[in-house]
């Protein structure tokens, strides 16, 4: 959806027209078994959610429950780690260009984080509940003023020394074309003092080639996006974590600076790779959550 409520909130030029018109698909069979598995990974991962347990443990659940959804979509992930923590293991902002929902899996298979989250993702229905289990950080775009508490409660938390991810663009595209990265979030960031880990996501198809396929855009509904995925041929989501980018003192400079690093990233993917590893956490307090 495009409707705006103020001026200042993001929107995409992206639509349906972006998808693949004829993508090829997987036999009846296949979908069934994938809508097996499917149901089987949401299920563990809501138990895991709802029930107490240590966090290391649900983390990891929400880590294998992601990987098993996104077999169910027939999407692998290849990383290449750029970056270089090894002399920071606090709070850490991440950051990366927005295309679809099945980008907050790609993530949570590699980067233990909260996500932050459109606020009305916690009002649908089984998914919201297991979104606010999961420890999402809503955000209602179209409330300006809700928007220096947001970034004071994300200060906290990366002082805190938790990690948290979002995406600045404010919306999602296609990915044949990044989108401009709203500095507002990255406040939080300069205020905490801590780095942030721009990260680059580029989908392509099991011929190697770009593709639009995951794309989440238009007025596509989350129920339909999920479908036409399940019955995908699916392909790779190559992974880039950049290195590092400090906090300084403007949040525009640092937006402007990721902002850079992650369209690089997204439009080179042929960077050595191999396939995707969790990034340990600095801590017990990262989780995983959804987002579109």
């Amino acid at each position: 959806m495009n409707t705006r409520a103020h001026p200042w909130m993001p929107s995409s030029p992206c639509g349906a027209g972006c998808l693949p018109s004829t993508p090829p698909t997987v036999g009846l069979l296949v979908v069934a078994l994938r809508w097996c598995v499917l149901a089987f990974a949401v299920g563990i991962v809501f138990v895991a959610a709802v029930v107490p347990c240590p966090c290391a443990v649900r983390g990891a659940v929400h880590r294998y429950g992601a990987r098993a959804v996104l077999r169910c979509l027939g999407i692998r992930v290849e990383l290449a780690d750029l970056s270089d923590r090894r002399d920071h293991d606090g709070g850490l902002l991440v950051v990366a260009a927005h295309v679809s929902w099945v980008d907050v899996l790609v993530l949570t298979t590699i980067v233990p984080v909260s996500f932050v989250a459109r606020a009305d993702l916690l009002d649908w229905g089984a998914l919201g509940s297991l979104a606010r289990h999961a420890g999402v950080i809503p955000i209602a775009r179209e409330r300006l003023r809700e928007l220096p508490s947001l970034v004071e409660h994300l200060d906290l938390r990366l002082r805190d020394g938790s990690r948290v991810a979002v995406f600045p663009e404010g919306t999602t595209r296609c990915g044949r074309v990044g989108g401009r990265f709203r500095s507002a979030l990255f406040e939080a960031a300069v205020r905490a003092q801590v780095p942030v880990q721009p990260v680059g996501v580029h989908y392509v198809d099991r011929a190697g080639a770009a593709t639009t396929e995951p794309a989440f855009v238009g007025d596509e509904t989350m129920a339909a996006s999920v479908r036409r995925l399940v019955r995908s041929r699916g392909g790779t989501a190559r992974v880039v974590l950049t290195p590092l980018e400090r906090p300084g003192a403007d949040r525009r400079d640092l937006a402007a600076r990721c902002e850079r690093s992650v369209h690089r990233a997204s439009i080179a993917p042929r960077i050595a790779r191999t396939p995707a590893a969790a990034v340990p956490a600095p801590g017990p307090r990262a989780t995983a959550g959804a987002v579109r």
